[in-house]
């Protein structure tokens, strides 16, 4: 779900499109192929949904929304994004109460 890459982060994220709002959902799929499962209140038209994630991310990690790219994923539900100066460590820790399974 997270890597670490050259200068930040790379984030596998699960689009629910249509949500009342937006907000983390949990995890979609297990092990390497899991993703990051965010609830958009965005449609999913002329790329309001990954505006609403890009501006989403970077609220939730305190960096500027030019630091939150989106790499692949423009017109899929299975997204990836790089998220600049922001460490492996940090991104895990935001992301734990959602991946941790007791």
């Amino acid at each position: 779900m997270v890597r670490a890459v050259a200068g930040g982060v790379t984030l596998a994220v699960r689009a629910q499109p249509g949500a009342k709002r937006t907000a983390i959902a949990g995890v979609y799929g297990e092990g390497a192929a899991a993703q990051l499962k965010i609830a958009v209140q965005a449609a999913p038209i002329e790329g309001r949904a990954n505006s609403a994630l890009i501006e989403f991310l970077a609220d939730q990690f305190g960096v500027a929304k030019s630091r939150v790219e989106l790499v692949s994923g423009e017109l899929s539900r299975s997204k990836v994004f790089l998220i600049r100066e922001v460490t492996r460590q940090d991104a895990e820790r935001r992301f734990l109460p959602w991946t941790h399974t007791p």
